[in-house]
């Protein structure tokens, strides 16, 4: 039903409150939030914005003991793993790795994430308290614009990439480890969600006259045994799967700062469009 002129004027006069005080008030609100989430993300060396993170996490699992750790978190790099031990199944033989000195693993995961929370910040900053907003649909597409920015961030801690187990083995992680890793072993270490995830596959090679029927997986979270792959002249398939993980506290409190800073929002995109109910003559 159409407006009255005493309602459209009403409405007038709360749409430009609106735009003019209610909006900043919120960009003011999602940038204090941003930036507490940019801080789970600082660097070493970075300067004064937060402390230097170097953490060490503990690797283990409740239904196994099978592969024990100790991973060290710097910013958005694995910068040791000590006393990584692999107890294999076949021959309980243990096996002891730690990182080469000289390397660190990048978590492609964190460092996207944290681009992702830094371009978010960026569009909102360029809308400062002088800056006037003149229609709802400047506002809204600027919530679109942050949103897609955190939905990004979020995705990227909370759905790890699809690997071929071919794609695993040319990792450079692999040679990460000193003393190098067994031919019969491939490792992989991703986020997921607010955990520091390492998976240790074992192999075996098939034999040429093999009666298994020979088929490729594809990519994948986490393979599982019997997946097969072919890597260089040999046909090899999964034996074995070792999951670790552990939690990594700062990881959790950013993904509940992105679901915030999302909620708020749409929250005000909301509050834009129900005046588009009233009047249609206008853009929003």
């Amino acid at each position: 039903m159409a407006a009255t002129t005493a309602e459209r004027a009403v409405l007038e006069e709360e749409f430009r409150w609106l735009l003019h005080d209610e909006v900043h008030a919120v960009l003011r609100q999602l940038q204090d939030i941003l930036k507490e989430a940019s801080l789970c993300f600082t660097l070493p060396g970075s300067g004064t914005e937060g402390p230097t993170k170097q953490e060490n996490f503990i690797l283990g699992s409740c239904g196994t003991d099978q592969v024990k750790g100790v991973l060290t978190l710097q910013g958005d790099a694995l910068s040791q793993a000590q006393d990584v031990n692999l107890k294999t199944p076949r021959n309980n033989q243990l096996l002891h790795f730690a990182f080469r000195e000289d390397k660190q693993w990048k978590l492609q995961q964190i460092q996207d994430a944290r681009n992702h929370v830094s371009q978010a910040i960026y569009l909102l900053t360029n809308r400062d308290e002088s800056y006037q907003f003149r229609t709802g649909a400047e506002v809204l597409k600027l919530m679109d614009a942050v949103m897609l920015q955190l939905t990004r961030a979020r995705n990227r801690l909370t759905t790890p990439a699809t690997l071929t187990l071919p794609e695993i083995a040319a990792s450079g992680l692999t040679r990460m480890f000193a003393p190098a890793l067994p031919s019969d072993l491939l490792v992989n270490v991703y986020i997921n969600l607010n955990k520091l995830c390492l998976t240790v596959y074992q192999l075996h090679a098939l034999q040429p006259n093999s009666s298994k029927n020979f088929r490729p997986s594809g990519g994948a979270v986490l393979h599982s045994p019997g997946a097969m792959f072919e890597w260089g002249t040999q046909r090899l398939e999964v034996s074995h799967v070792h999951k670790v993980e552990c939690v990594i506290p700062w990881l959790n409190d950013a993904l509940v700062f992105f679901t915030v800073s999302l909620q708020l929002c749409q929250q005000l995109k909301d509050k834009i469009s129900v005046f588009s109910s009233y009047w249609s003559y206008r853009p929003f």
